[in-house]
Order: C-alpha cells, then sequence, then structure tokens
C-alpha cells in the first residue's frame, strides 16, 4: 500500500478525533498550548497503537482468512465508514460539568474514537502490510489533526462537526471499494 493511501486513510480515521477535538475546544474555556498537546497526544498515540494491535490480533489467524482478505478488508472499511456516517446523525449530549481534559475522560474518549483504527489494522494484516509505517502515520496525522480540530473549537464552534464525520466515513468506504475493486 502506498503512502498516498495511508495517509488518507489516516485522515479518515482520525475525523472521529477531529469531532471530538473540535467539541474539546468549545467545552474548554480558557483554553492553553498545553491543553491542544494533551488532547492531540492521547488521540495521536491511541489511533497508532490501536492498529498494530489489530494487526497483531489479525496475523493469529490470517492463515484461516487469507482467501477473503480482500472481501473483509472491503467490509471493514465500508462497516467502519458507515458506522460513522451512522453516528454522525446522532445527537449528542455532552454535559457542561465534564472535565475534558481528565485523564480518565481523554482515555475513555481516546480508546472511544480509536476503535475503527483496530479494525483497519486486521485489515491491514490480511492485506499482508507491514504495520509501523502506517501506525506512525495514522497517529502522526491524528495528532496534528487533533490539535488542529481543538483550535478550530475554540474559534469556530461545532458549525462543521457533523460533516467532518460524514466524510471521514466516506474516505473510508471508498478506500474500502478501491481495495475490493483494485487490489
Amino acid at each position: 500500500m502506498n503512502t498516498v493511501t495511508i495517509l488518507i486513510i489516516s485522515i479518515g480515521l482520525a475525523m472521529d478525533a477531529f469531532a471530538v477535538s473540535i467539541s474539546s475546544g468549545i467545552a474548554i474555556k480558557k483554553l492553553k498550548i498545553k491543553n491542544f498537546i494533551k488532547i492531540g497526544s492521547f488521540f495521536g498515540i491511541f489511533q497508532g497503537i490501536m492498529p498494530v494491535l489489530g494487526w497483531s490480533l489479525g496475523r493469529s489467524f490470517s492463515k484461516y482468512i487469507e482467501s477473503y482478505s480482500r472481501w473483509i478488508a472491503f467490509f471493514l472499511l465500508v462497516l467502519i465508514g458507515g458506522k460513522m456516517i451512522y453516528e454522525s446523525f446522532i445527537i449528542k449530549e455532552t454535559e457542561k460539568e465534564t472535565d475534558i481534559l481528565s485523564m480518565i475522560n481523554l482515555l475513555f474518549l481516546a480508546i472511544a474514537t480509536s476503535i475503527d483504527a483496530l479494525a483497519v489494522g486486521i485489515a491491514f494484516s490480511v492485506l499482508d502490510i507491514n504495520i509501523i509505517k502506517p501506525a506512525i502515520i495514522i497517529g502522526g496525522v491524528t495528532f496534528i489533526m487533533s490539535v488542529i480540530g481543538v483550535y478550530i473549537g475554540d474559534k469556530l464552534g461545532d458549525l462543521f462537526g457533523k460533516k467532518i464525520e460524514i466524510a471521514g466515513g466516506l474516505i473510508l468506504i471508498l478506500i474500502g471499494i478501491k481495495i475490493l475493486v483494485l487490489g
């Protein structure tokens, strides 16, 4: 898989974290640079680790699913993309009292927004793709997009949140179709 495709997948995967970062930027009063870094680091690190975990899991049973690898990758990416689009239409209420920057809240948000990356890691394993480069790119792109998301949330409010999740879902579905059709 080439770097451009990995970058596109990374952007698609980072959309959940980006949307949550925008919400965080809206919720946090008096943002400081350390807040941007903290949120970006949590999301980036988890988004980079989860594909490695998925890849490891996929490798352990790859011999059983090797002949179906393209279909599995397609199915996982379409499922993840569809889930992202579906979730963009669900009204998400957040409590004003919640401390977004607490370690436990950031941990849960980072895990929740990186579950899709776990499934992508499984897809990479069945496609026999070395996971190191994609994991680094996915984590780095997520970090950058999360920092940008916090800034946008701070400056623009939640004007674009739903549209961003839809775009991320569509990107993952298109990548799944590309893998199925072109290999």
